[in-house]
């Protein structure tokens, strides 16, 4: 048998841990600003590129992508290359997967502050970023799947059945969902509408989770576990039920993000069931995970790794018992839009994603290093403050969503809201926002603890850049299955077929969801009053999307007597036909949206965005003075409407051809309106003539962009209210 010498890249996976140590340290902090802007709005007052609403994308992109995502890259990168005995396919490949990746990150921090975004969870970044991250993708792939055919392993163990899921999968995700047309070097639109485009993004966003937040890492704890025990996994046998029964169910679990909404009943049912079945295989793999443990569980008393491993696993458990439950549509209609998700996020992302990275990296430095990890006594710190930081985060977090759904529920005898002024049930909840601020501090805290003793660590240890190693060559074996050898055992070795299975059982959740919902006209009834935005409502409506308006708003009215009592008519399927993209929202920190128009006057929305709290006492929204002040660029409003002409929206070209003057007569009307208020009137002069008499650039309100914003808050839920359309809308319920 021949004995083949070969090396172990190790500098793909030091760069890659270097760079989940920094950008968890950015993702982070970004987070701990945004929780501390619940209670201080305008701690970055006037800075449009530090305001909430563009910060919090840069937030979960950062944490999710950048953080979690080099970790992925870095166990990966280390455990395929041990599990198949070969060094990675191409180094120039995996520099360009690294360089790559963090090209991208930095493209997503620049444009995310500026504004420049879809608006669309998880999936935020604009055309030509999510084209590189194709690219990325597929080098990635490329790869991983290059290793796996020079492999000297016959055998493919169970995590790498999870990262050739992962790479399928996200490969597909990313792409139907990022279906867009772009109209400018930074701005498109989705192809899909309204409820089409709030299923393809939710089947996206929830499985953004499953197999970028969950899959990988279930690789990774396949892996690592054994390894930090010293023991094998539990059951092989619960490996394999894990992998498939997880791949398929998951992909089937997005609409459990849109019940009661406007999404068709066949859909949110689809979801409903498959969230509730997917609790078996998750809790196979916490189990399979946890009894990995059994024998070392008094090594876990003073092993920080194993500590970090066991809560992490736990954390999965938890996360993955309480997303089926609030699947249900009884605690589903309680817990939607509430802080009761954000808690339910959080512990998935603090204790499994963040606990098993912080494992990981303090079992693979001290071996990259060839040393000894400079502080146990520090990592074993920086696991009890981090936990401490989970559970004071996360606890106030649910109380807040009870308050909140309790008190948006409650009625007086009398048949009225207890609570109709939304503001009371946002300032009942404050104390709980500080309790979130100090846990999110702690968890940060240990976050620059594990940065101190990995950097001590590594100065103390010497860097082994190729690792030599030896194993014996590839021995050929018959393509069919030999004597004895079960299907699955033939699958093992065969990976070209175990991907396309793989892809096989994703994508029939997918296709059975999406097709149907695409392509049936009467899942979408058309509303005839329903028309298209005009020009200046759709530069309105991109301001709104600049600004990140949806993180904390919703458009979306849920067919309870209490949403209907305190919004107005629920909302319809055939009311987001031109909605590109959909903007439903996840959370309500502020109130719903939806039938918004023509209950404020104009002036008041205007002291509303440049001064909330002058409208609202004790609101914590935060001032955006620069949409009050700032000329509003319309000039490619044209370009805007033939791309959605070829959407589909019937602009004609005489609409599109009009178009400036469209917006010219629209915004001197809102502008008229202004007028009506003394106090605008009288300021407004005054600083024209500041203007004139100091030589200085005056830019007319009619050209700002709070008139355009105005413009589309106030179309907000009007069509149906046009008299003469009640039969229409009752035939669409």
């Amino acid at each position: 048998m021949e004995i083949q010498q070969f090396r172990y890249d190790n500098k793909i996976v030091q760069k890659f841990l270097y760079a989940t140590i920094l950008w968890g340290v950015v993702g982070m902090s970004v987070g701990l600003l945004l929780a501390f802007m619940f209670l201080f709005p305008n701690v970055t007052e006037g800075i449009s590129w530090l305001s909430f609403g563009r910060l919090r994308p840069l937030h979960t992109n950062a944490v999710i992508f950048a953080f979690v995502g080099n970790a992925i890259f870095a166990g990966v990168y280390y455990s395929l290359q041990r599990l198949l005995k070969a060094r990675m396919f191409s180094d120039a490949l995996s520099n360009i997967n690294f360089w790559g990746w963090q090209l991208i990150i930095v493209a997503a921090a620049l444009t995310l502050p500026l504004g420049y975004t879809t608006s669309k969870e998880y999936a935020e970044l604009e055309w030509p970023i999510d084209l590189a991250i194709a690219v990325v993708w597929v080098v990635f792939g490329w790869n991983m799947i290059g290793t796996i055919l020079k492999r000297r392993q016959r055998h493919l163990y169970v995590a790498i059945w999870f990262y050739l899921a992962t790479f399928v999968t996200v490969a597909v995700l990313h792409i139907f969902n990022s279906l867009e047309l772009p109209v400018t070097a930074l701005k498109s639109y989705s192809v899909y509408a309204g409820v089409q485009d709030a299923l393809v993004q939710w089947w996206y966003g929830h499985n953004a989770v499953a197999f970028f937040l969950t899959t990988p890492f279930l690789g990774l704890m396949y892996y690592f576990v054994p390894k930090a025990a010293n023991r094998p996994i539990y059951s092989y046998r619960l490996s394999i039920v894990h992998f498939w029964s997880l791949i398929f169910i998951y992909i089937w679990a997005g609409p459990h993000h849109l019940l009661y909404s406007a999404l068709p009943d066949w859909a949110q049912n689809l979801g409903v069931v498959f969230s509730v079945m997917l609790i078996a295989p998750s809790w196979g793999g916490m189990i399979n995970g946890l009894l990995t443990l059994r024998g070392v569980w008094d090594k876990v008393r003073t092993d920080a790794t194993l500590k970090f491993m066991v809560v992490a696993i736990t954390g999965y458990g938890m996360a993955t018992f309480e997303g089926p439950m609030l699947s249900l549509k009884n605690v589903n209609a309680i817990a939607h839009f509430s802080d009761w998700i954000i808690a339910h996020v959080h512990v998935g992302a603090l204790a499994w994603n963040g606990f098993l990275t912080f494992g990981m990296i303090y079992w693979l430095v001290p071996r990259m290093f060839k040393t000894e990890l400079h502080s146990k006594g520090l990592a074993n710190f920086h696991f009890w403050i981090g936990t401490l930081g989970i559970v004071l985060y996360a606890l106030p977090m649910y109380v807040a969503g009870f308050t909140q759904a309790l008190m948006w529920k409650e009625f007086n005898p009398d048949g009225t809201l207890v609570y109709g002024n939304f503001l009371e049930t946002v300032t009942q909840i404050i104390p709980m926002y500080w309790m979130r601020a100090i846990g999110g501090s702690l968890y940060i805290l240990g976050m620059f603890v594990l940065l101190y003793n990995v950097v001590l660590t590594i100065r103390s240890g010497s860097k082994v850049e190729d690792e030599e190693a030896e194993a014996p060559a590839l021995e050929r074996v018959a393509k069919r299955r030999v004597a004895g050898e079960t299907f699955h055992n033939w699958l093992e070795r065969k990976p070209v077929q175990l991907t396309i299975l793989a892809t096989v059982a994703i994508l029939i959740g997918g296709v059975v969801q999406i097709i149907p919902t695409i392509l049936v006209k009467s899942n979408i009834p058309t509303i005839t009053s329903v028309k298209p935005y005009t020009p200046l409502e759709l530069e309105g409506r991109d301001l709104y999307i600049r600004e990140g308006c949806v993180g904390c708003h919703s458009q979306m009215i849920r067919p309870f007597r209490s949403e209907v009592e305190r919004y107005g008519e629920y909302a319809k399927a055939g009311e987001f036909v031109y909605d590109h993209p959909f903007l439903w929202g996840s959370k309500r920190t502020g109130p719903d949206l939806l039938r918004i128009g023509g209950k404020y006057s104009d002036n008041w929305h205007l002291n509303h965005m440049y001064d909330p709290q002058s409208t609202s006492a004790g609101s914590i929204m935060p001032s955006y003075e620069w949409l009050v002040t700032d000329e509003h660029d319309r000039s490619d409003v044209q370009a805007k409407m033939e791309t959605m002409v070829k959407l589909g929206v019937p602009y004609t070209e005489e609409d599109i051809a009009n178009a400036p003057q469209s917006m010219a007569e629209q915004a001197e009307q809102i502008e008229k309106n202004l007028y009506t208020d003394p106090e605008f009137a009288k300021t407004y002069e005054a600083d024209k003539k500041y203007a004139e008499e100091n030589g200085l650039d005056f830019v007319e309100m009619r050209d700002r962009e709070i008139v355009s914003l105005i413009a589309y808050l106030q179309r907000l839920g009007t069509d149906i209210k046009i008299k003469g359309t009640e039969e229409t809308i009752s035939q669409n319920k």
